[in-house]
Parts: C-alpha cells; sequence; structure tokens
C-alpha cells in the first residue's frame, strides 16, 4: 500500500485535533462565564472560607494575555489588588508591591500566602505598560475568608 503525504499531513491533523480537544476538557473551567466581555477571578469564589496558601485562578473573556512590553493589539496582562481599600489611579502605571501584584509574564494564576483573616482580592488587567486599559477592565471585588 502506498502512502501519499496528503495522507499523512491529513491523519496528523486529525489526530492532532482530537489531542487538543481532549487535553482542553481536562481544564477546570468556571461555573459559568461572564455574559459580557471582562476579566474576572476564577478561584476563589466571593464568600470561600479557605487555607492560605491560595490559589487564584484569573479568568478573561474578550481580550487576549500578553507579556508586559509586548504591544498586540487587544491584549493586556493581569494586576493582582489584595486587601486594597480604593484602586490605584487608572491614568498610570500600577504600582508594584504586596498589596498590587503585576503577572508581567502573562501568567493567568497564582498562589499566595495570606494570614487568617478577612481578604479582599480584585483584577485589574493593564496595557503593555502597566497602564489600565480605556475604559478599565476591572473585576468585581470579592471577599474570601482565610482560617
Amino acid at each position: 500500500m502506498k502512502c501519499n503525504n496528503s495522507f499523512l499531513v491529513i491523519s496528523f491533523l486529525v489526530l492532532f485535533s482530537a489531542f487538543v480537544t481532549a487535553c482542553s476538557q481536562e481544564v477546570a473551567a468556571p461555573a459559568s462565564y461572564p455574559e459580557q466581555d471582562g476579566v474576572y477571578i476564577i478561584t476563589p469564589r466571593a464568600g470561600d472560607v479557605i487555607a492560605s496558601p491560595v490559589t487564584v485562578r484569573f479568568g478573561l473573556k474578550g481580550k487576549g494575555v500578553a507579556p508586559a512590553g509586548v504591544v498586540l493589539p487587544n491584549t493586556g496582562h493581569h494586576h493582582l489588588m489584595i486587601d486594597v481599600a480604593s484602586l490605584p489611579p487608572l491614568n498610570a502605571p500600577l504600582p508594584a508591591d504586596e498589596h498590587h501584584v503585576h503577572f508581567g509574564g502573562g501568567q493567568t494564576q497564582t498562589v499566595v500566602e495570606l494570614e487568617p483573616g478577612r481578604h479582599t482580592l480584585q483584577l485589574v488587567l493593564a496595557d503593555y505598560l502597566h497602564v489600565p486599559h480605556v475604559p478599565p477592565w476591572i473585576s468585581e471585588r470579592i471577599v474570601i475568608t482565610v482560617k
């Protein structure tokens, strides 16, 4: 039996597609995606009582994720606000400290050590220079309790 290159390419594409589909089904998805575009926290959920360290998973609908310094249209990267009473100015680069954590590598989750007690978490999406988009993409501020 003779095999031509077209048959091999098509076979590879079918197998690769099946592999990608199977792998994507193993990734945990939020209970429901937001109806509108935006940035959101997948986990933990508002009201959760959990132990530290806390895994925070970031969600994004309507834009792509790109590392800081990379100029691509319709993209940004996450900044996690931890126990921030009010957001910093949204027309300048976001600060970087223990309460304003940058994910300039394009990360979509993190693990944070939090002391026992009540904590707030919120995401802000920013551009390649750490400046929030106009209009800003800001998640709901959630409250969790660490036991």
